[in-house]
């Protein structure tokens, strides 16, 4: 029996992917569709910066700073740009943040919807391609400078590792080993990450690694947040083992916080730098 309040192309099988079937039901609903005026929006919209994943035996782990900016202003200093997907993967939004954060949503449907229509999981192989399509639909709005630009991570049970992949404005998808970092920040994040890497980080290190980086990056990128104590604003964690993902307590990422900036204190340069001997800085 039909039901009047839904039109029946709701009630009838279709496609494993609700982007798809958004397209053909409500196209104007995707952030690729809807019009802008022309010209380049960038400095209009907010902006949020740096996201960093870092791999370690039995899992990974996504961090992200907090700030978001809008031209040479802040617009916020207390964004959340990581986001969990399914139980075991996630996702860190660097680019114009209100459709960063929409596409996330939406990708976070995607794999839901995904799982009751098939009954079963996506690969992470399927679940990186499947956002790879969703950037490509994006690229009307990133040529007017709307770009969005994850960074996706997840643990592969069928590999029993922490994966992780970046992509371009084009749904280029790339995966990456060890590390990386996306955002203003990224260059600044990474070169912290090939100091401070190794192959057998344990968890708690791999937390204060992924601090580290975001520290550098807030030290020498304007659009880059670090660690706010007086508003007790810190960056947000999320690690995913064969157990699932769960957030990092805010409580533990301010230790490690402060202890970065203990750590600072005699040695501004980060861990590897000399000790300033002349009251410079290293």
């Amino acid at each position: 029996m039909s039901d009047p309040r839904l039109p029946a192309s709701y009630l009838q099988p279709g496609s494993s992917s609700f982007s798809d079937f958004l397209a053909q039901q409500a196209p104007d609903l995707l952030p690729g569709r809807r019009s802008v005026p022309q010209g380049n929006a960038a400095d209009l919209a907010p902006h949020g910066t740096t996201i960093v994943a870092v791999a370690f035996p039995g899992g990974v782990l996504l961090a992200g700073d907090r700030r978001a900016t809008m031209g040479n202003i802040i617009a916020s200093r207390d964004i959340e740009k990581v986001f969990p997907t399914d139980e075991f993967s996630a996702a860190g939004i660097a680019g114009t943040a209100g459709l960063a954060v929409e596409m996330v949503r939406l990708f976070q449907t995607e794999l839901e919807h995904y799982e009751k229509i098939e009954g079963t999981t996506l690969s992470l192989d399927g679940k990186a391609n499947r956002l790879s399509a969703l950037i490509r639909g994006n690229l009307g709005m990133a040529m007017q400078g709307l770009a969005v630009v994850p960074l996706f991570v997840g643990y592969d049970l069928d590999h029993a590792a922490g994966r992780i992949f970046s992509y371009d404005v084009t749904g280029g998808r790339y995966e990456e080993t060890g590390f990386h970092a996306v955002g203003s920040g990224s260059l600044f994040a990474r070169g912290s990450l090939k100091k401070l890497f190794r192959s057998d980080l344990s968890q708690d290190e791999a937390v204060r690694v992924a601090v580290e980086a975001l520290y550098d990056a807030a030290d020498d990128d304007s659009a880059t947040g670090g660690p706010d104590v007086t508003r007790a604003i810190y960056p947000i964690v999320h690690v995913i083992t064969a157990e699932g993902g769960a957030r990092v307590a805010p409580d533990a990422v301010a230790d490690v916080a402060g202890a970065v900036i203990a750590g600072r204190m005699g040695r501004p340069g980060g861990p590897h730098a000399p000790i300033p001997t002349d009251g410079g800085q290293a």
